[in-house]
């Protein structure tokens, strides 16, 4: 009788303690780590000097003088260098009939070179990848792109893909969001995230200006990121998740049409970026900073902002025309890895979270050298940050992604160790930042301006340069 009632106390107690340990022993097993992840740098014979970017618009015979002065414009303020890279099509001359062996090799390309660097460096098997997610917005083929890598690197039968399209350029957080789910509900889990574009089938050859926009500033690249929740592997770990937030206003129709792809009224299939995208992208963006403010800030930081703000409101009279209460997100944020949508994306994000020159420089940079590589370009601008020897342990980096629906993600990393391996920079790097970012277009082609629409001629290239 005596042992029945030490069992009937002792074990309730050790199913308690089991109960406990299972619970924490799971939570443990739900992080969400970056082992490592690779950028593509395409071939030197890709990249878009400005004599070439010249060519190529002249060889659009559906432009005429004013669509010229735009594009001048357009390219003059986009921020872009002369080192940013284009599909091989264009340098084919077949940008206005793109083949389908023109996609599949652009994607190939890069398949071949990033994953295969990654998976090698990290000493990772392809038979070792659990989990699948390709997010490629602008081409759907079949068999998917997921089921070429796949084939391409010969991985295992049970492996869980997740092919996304139409995405956009926020789709490699979607991607990221995606495995953190996986995370939560499978152990010892390693997963490849595949994040690019595909120009090739997407080269706007029209005169409607807000599709021709798109030529300016989108340019080829990816990225290939390896994540795990492997205990065993947490000592390799580049980045932690700390959190992760998405915000879609698809709802909303004026935010669902200003970044979309349709056809002009010739018929030509482009994207058309409206005059509303920059008004749906801050309503997008402070939704989304509204709920991430309180993941990632201390407490005394969300409390002198309160504090603030009542007593600005309080004495409206006496502060009338004052400045508003601002958060400081460098209390809780150490670095911002910033779309690169734009110089005006750019401006705006700085100017929206009172950052510094220092602090929008990776993205700037990232901008000037690879161009909006879309879903990619946030890890552009991480290897920037890491090239430039800027990432040392426990230190906190915000990203902050745009995309088509009209989307607004967010996430913030924690760096695991000291950063400052050689990357798709690293060629480059001492040379970054420069001292003058423009580009060469107005110098070149800045005669564009002077011309008089009734007696101008587009002239061979070589002649109005030789002039210069």
């Amino acid at each position: 009788m005596e042992f029945l009632s030490i069992l009937y106390v002792v074990f309730p107690i050790l199913y308690l303690v089991f109960i406990l340990w299972k619970f924490v022993d799971e939570r443990r097993d739900q992080g969400c780590y970056i082992l490592d992840y690779q950028c593509y740098k395409p071939a030197d014979d890709r990249m878009l000097n400005t004599e070439f970017c010249g060519e190529v618009i002249r060889r659009n015979k559906n432009l005429g003088l004013q669509e010229y002065q735009f594009l001048l414009k357009a390219i003059v303020s986009s921020g872009l260098g002369e080192q940013t890279y284009a599909p091989r099509m264009v340098f084919l001359g077949r940008e206005e009939n793109p083949t389908y062996e023109d996609s599949i090799l652009e994607m190939e390309e890069f398949f071949s070179d990033s994953i295969g660097k990654l998976l090698a460096r990290s000493s990772i098997s392809p038979s070792e990848i659990d989990v699948l997610v390709v997010n490629i917005s602008m081409l759907s083929v079949v068999p998917s792109l997921s089921a070429r890598i796949i084939n391409r690197y010969k991985m295992r039968e049970n492996i869980k893909v997740f092919n996304l399209t139409g995405m956009g350029c926020s789709a490699s957080l979607i991607s990221v969001d995606a495995v953190r789910n996986i995370f939560k509900s499978r152990k010892n889990v390693n997963a490849l995230v595949v994040t690019s574009e595909s120009l090739s089938p997407n080269w706007y050859s029209g005169n409607d200006r807000s599709m021709i926009l798109t030529n300016c500033i989108f340019r080829s690249g990816g990225c290939a990121i390896l994540l795990t929740n492997k205990r065993a592997l947490k000592h390799k770990a580049m980045f932690k998740l700390k959190c992760l937030v998405r915000t879609h206003h698809g709802a909303r129709d004026e935010a669902y049409d200003c970044c979309i792809q349709r056809e002009d009224e010739q018929g030509r299939p482009g994207f058309h970026l409206s005059k509303t995208l920059p008004k749906a992208a801050t309503r997008a963006f402070v939704d989304n900073l509204r709920e991430m403010t309180p993941k990632i800030l201390p407490v005394r930081e969300l409390l002198r902002f309160m504090i603030v703000s009542l007593f600005r409101k309080m004495n409206r009279s006496s502060t009338k025309g004052g400045q508003k209460a601002v958060v400081n997100f460098k209390t809780g944020v150490d670095h911002f890895c910033l779309h690169t949508g734009g110089k005006a994306v750019i401006d705006g994000i700085g100017k929206s979270l009172d950052l510094s020159e220092y602090d929008v420089e990776p993205a700037r940079m990232t901008l000037h050298r690879f161009g909006n590589t879309s879903a990619s370009s946030l890890w552009y601008v991480l290897g920037y940050m890491e090239a430039k020897k800027r990432l040392k342990k426990g230190d906190r980096v915000l990203m902050i992604s745009f995309g088509a629906g009209f989307k607004c993600n967010s996430c913030l990393w924690e760096v695991m160790k000291d950063l400052g391996n050689g990357n798709v920079w690293t060629d480059c790097i001492d040379s970054y930042p420069p001292e003058n970012i423009a580009n060469p277009f107005m110098e070149k082609y800045g005669w564009i301006n002077n011309e008089d629409p009734s007696t101008f001629k587009v002239p061979p290239l070589e002649e109005k340069v030789s002039q210069i």
